[in-house]
């Protein structure tokens, strides 16, 4: 059996794929990490999955980073909340945005979302000239390989293709609840240690 290479071509996308999918954690998943969580899946082969948490806040705002970044904030988003993208490199941010614009690292991973690390989509979202709409994080949540698909086997994670009005216009506190409302679930009604049939 050939194997395909991995590529970031939004075209090309390994079978079975979670890439731009909501990962809604499941009652039952006490990890406070990811606890009442909704990851947006930017990356997800064979060889594992890089996401990142769109409802867990920080007590940080995006001018603070302008700050320590010695940029003055020109923009109308100073005021954005920052989100704790997930505990690997915390101190790295990660903006996920409207594909409308691309940045230097930009990895298109919808028509619609892309995530880039880079500084110099941070320097134009100081002077105003950042995409139309963006989520800001801190860190991101990865699994090696076969682990992902492991824990969506142990029932950790409800899987539904993402949505970016839940990603950049719902409400922080209601994003969990709405991204499994698309399913047709409503999670606070679900046992925390669901059966198996």
């Amino acid at each position: 059996m050939n194997s395909k290479p991995i590529t970031t071509d939004i075209n090309e996308l390994t079978p079975g794929s979670l890439r731009d999918h909501f990962l809604i954690a499941m009652p039952g998943l006490n990890d406070s990490s990811f606890a009442h969580t909704v990851t947006y899946v930017c990356e997800h082969s064979d060889k594992g999955a890089m996401g990142v948490v769109i409802n867990a806040a920080t007590p940080m705002l995006l001018k603070e980073i302008f700050l320590q970044m010695d940029l003055d904030d020109l923009s109308d988003q100073g005021d954005q909340i920052v989100m704790s993208g997930g505990p690997v490199q915390p101190e790295r941010g990660f903006v996920l945005h409207t594909s409308d614009v691309k940045w230097q690292s930009t990895l298109e991973v919808s028509p619609d979302i892309s995530l880039t690390a880079s500084r110099d989509i941070i320097v134009a979202l100081a002077e105003g000239r950042g995409p139309k709409q963006c989520l800001i994080a801190l860190g991101y949540a990865g699994w090696g390989e076969g682990q992902l698909e492991a824990e969506i086997a142990a029932n950790s994670w409800l899987t539904v293709p993402a949505n970016k009005d839940i990603i950049f216009n719902t409400p922080l506190e209601q994003r969990w609840a709405s991204a499994a409302q698309v399913l047709g679930i409503d999670v606070n009604l679900i046992a925390s240690t669901p059966g198996h049939a």
